[in-house]
């Protein structure tokens, strides 16, 4: 079986936008629940966890490894996307009708992912 083109369009958005929350930190340290500690390392970790999890996608041996991560980072991202609904502040003016098709968004995502198991 062809390893699927898709997994390479799935791999490159996660490598994407991991390299983004290291041009701009300060956007993604602003969505950052006040609960957790050390803001900036943690979107530096979370943009690396991107990075490495796309780069995992692009090799059949390492995939359902990367498939795994990103269930699980989808997941603990719903954690920045409540509190985005939750805060005006951490909303970054981005409309309330846009932050609520986030969730089901992530849920999509999530199910993208998991769909890969099976190749």
């Amino acid at each position: 079986m062809q390893y699927p083109w898709h997994l390479y369009l799935m791999g490159t958005m996660y490598i994407v936008a991991g390299t983004i929350h290291f041009i701009k930190p300060k956007m993604y340290m602003r969505i950052m629940p006040r609960y957790l500690p050390g803001h900036k390392l943690l979107v530096f970790l979370s943009g690396l966890a991107e990075i490495f999890l796309g780069f995992l996608l692009f090799s059949p041996e390492t995939k359902n490894l990367a498939i795994y991560g990103i269930i699980l980072m989808l997941v603990v991202f719903l954690l920045v996307h409540f509190y985005m609904l939750s805060s005006e502040k951490a909303a970054a003016g981005i409309p309330k009708w846009a932050l609520i098709l986030r969730i089901p968004l992530q849920f999509f995502l999530m199910y993208w992912a998991w769909y890969y198991l099976k190749f």
